[in-house]
């Protein structure tokens, strides 16, 4: 098949480029190479493969006759409100929009994330649940999300919705909370918690996270939203015990006010996807970590 994928030289989308070439398809890769963090990463993740520098907001998009679209790229981050608001508007909404209208006939995966649900009603949480983002990102997401809809309304285009829940491992986002606390146990600097700990996440490994998103491309159905999430909830104090046992390391905790935007608690619901795409998460926590920590240590040592 061919594809193209969004976002090739970030986080999820180097991984998932990786995994459809060694599938045997073919694959091209767009990315912005934005600043939103240090654009040097974003090249160490795309080493392997080639990738079209392209912003999806305003230059010519031309899919050719691509099979799919996996549109990964995005402007990450809870952390949204006063002024950075217009890049995620610009990067999470405009450009979706221009994605949408350009994939014309082929299929379309698009990320969208769990902060759409904010402070969620029910948890475990169903693809049902109100939406009730507490964040500008979140509120971007679930734009994007509408747009898929109005486009499959209005003009058949086949759209399926995957809502990522803390993806996590190697090359993660730098300022995520596991890539700060495992390059501060690693580099043996300070780490600054926002919140007491007690705030928990559905921790998904980015292995598991590629063969869900691939699954949806190859079986779901038009349409279709699905919850992707890890098999095991965890609060920050749990994962940072857990990492310091891993490390045999002594974190150097230093604690701070929570984060405007960052809810308490997501729990992914993962059964509509199980159902539909006999996809299930398979790393456990402790060994997704595991990896997370064995890259980033390697990449501290070689510095």
């Amino acid at each position: 098949m061919k594809y193209v994928v969004t976002g090739a030289a970030g986080f999820i989308g180097s991984h998932l480029v990786e995994a459809l070439q060694l599938a045997g398809h073919e694959v091209a890769g767009i990315d912005c190479f934005t600043d939103y963090y240090d654009p040097a990463q974003k090249e160490e993740n795309a080493a392997g493969f080639d990738v079209a520098r392209l912003d999806l907001a305003e230059d010519e998009l031309d899919f050719g006759d691509a099979d799919g679209v996996f549109h990964l790229a995005g402007q990450p981050g809870v952390r949204s409100f006063g002024p950075v608001f217009a890049d995620y508007v610009r990067r999470n909404v405009l450009a979706a929009q221009r994605v949408l209208e350009a994939a014309a006939g082929a299929r379309v995966v698009l990320a969208s994330s769990s902060s759409i649900y904010g402070d969620a009603e029910t948890y475990p949480t169903p693809e049902d649940t109100p939406p009730q983002p507490i964040s500008p990102y979140g509120i971007t997401k679930l734009a994007a999300e509408h747009l898929a809809r109005a486009y499959a309304t209005s003009f058949g285009l086949d759209a399926v919705v995957l809502r990522y829940f803390t993806v996590y491992g190697p090359r993660q986002r730098p300022d995520m909370a596991l890539a700060r606390v495992v390059g501060a146990l690693a580099a043996g600097t300070p780490f600054e918690l926002y919140g007491d700990g007690s705030h928990s996440r559905s921790f998904t490994y980015v292995s598991d996270a590629v063969e869900a998103t691939i699954a949806a491309m190859e079986r779901a159905p038009a349409g279709a939203t699905y919850n992707v999430g890890g098999g095991e909830e965890a609060t920050m104090r749990e994962v940072i015990e857990t990492l310091e046992r891993i490390s045999g390391r002594v974190l150097d905790l230093r604690t701070g006010p929570p984060a405007a935007g960052d809810v308490h608690r997501t729990s992914a619901d993962v059964s509509r996807i199980r159902a539909d795409l006999d996809w299930a998460p398979s790393v456990r926590l402790e060994d997704g970590l595991r990896e997370q920590w064995s890259w980033a240590s390697a990449r501290v040592a070689a510095r």
